[in-house]
């Protein structure tokens, strides 16, 4: 327990985001706990994003301008130059709830916790919550969230999905952020390789507040890009493998391993026999 008041680092990296970064940066400085700095890394935004930023007066607010460098990079940097005794990330098209932060400390006061993430609330490209179940991205979170209720083990069912979905939704001791290390380079999954390894450094020492919705991610355009249909699947694909292969035992790694790339090869070989099979009844040849 902290003798003195928590001092939490809040780590934004924007990028193009002049509609979105505004209200980003008032749910944290306007949080019901106040004790915070946040760190505004611009990545080269080539629109107003800076101009709004700097427009805040508050002294709790650092800007910093670099030259693009992607994501991962970008976090990074707030990582390093990060003074509080806890971290946390807010994307910059993202939104806190106002007592996030309270909410959190109080539970990791209570559990001890080195990484807590919460609940998800998708929103508009305008700011509206979208509640419809049958939405694709709620089925798709609840899929998830299901397979999570149903184990009960963490690292089992980010193995089927990340119900974390953001890196939004990180907050950590900063002392653990220096035993996991840096995000890495992968542009569509940092986060998600990132939690894997703060799992294997401290085991039993993540929660997640399944019943807490105090985090808006908002879904537009912007996030939606095609690329990530079929980069971020290879991503996956990798993350996935990498991280089920660190909880078998060395012995079995061989076995595991013959068997998986069977498996997968298995899978393109059946794709392949499938489009032959319909060219030919299509009379294609």
């Amino acid at each position: 327990m902290f003798k003195k008041k928590p001092f939490i680092s809040i780590i934004i990296p924007a990028y193009n985001h002049e509609k979105f970064i505004g209200p980003a940066m008032e749910s944290v400085l306007n949080q019901s706990f106040e004790n915070v700095e946040l760190l505004v890394i611009d990545d080269g935004s080539t629109d107003r994003t800076g101009e709004v930023a700097r427009g805040y007066g508050d002294p709790r607010v650092t800007y910093i301008y670099q030259e693009n460098q992607d994501a991962f990079n970008t976090l990074n940097r707030g990582l390093h130059i990060a003074k509080g005794d806890f971290v946390a990330i807010l994307n910059s098209d993202d939104v806190y709830s106002l007592d996030r932060l309270e909410r959190l400390l109080k539970a990791q006061e209570k559990s001890k916790a080195v990484c807590i993430f919460t609940d998800v609330q998708p929103i508009t490209e305008k700011g509206e919550a979208i509640t419809d179940p049958t939405f694709w991205w709620n089925v798709w979170h609840q899929k998830n969230r299901d397979f999570y209720t149903q184990c009960n083990d963490l690292y089992t069912a980010f193995l089927n999905g990340n119900f974390m979905v953001t890196t939004s939704n990180l907050f950590m001791q900063s002392e653990a952020i220096r035993v996991v290390g840096d995000f890495c380079s992968l542009r569509y999954l940092h986060d998600y390789d990132f939690i894997f390894r703060v799992m294997l450094a401290f085991p039993k020492r993540v929660q997640y507040l399944k019943d807490e919705k105090l985090l808006c991610y908002r879904l537009h355009g912007e996030n939606t890009l095609s690329e990530a249909a079929i980069v971020g699947r290879e991503q996956d694909k990798a993350v996935i493998r990498r991280y089920m292969m660190k909880k078998i035992p060395e012995k079995l790694l061989p076995i595991a391993k013959t068997g998986l790339d069977r498996l997968i090869e298995l899978e393109h070989e059946l794709l392949e026999v499938r489009s032959q099979l319909a060219q030919k009844s299509s009379g294609i040849q």
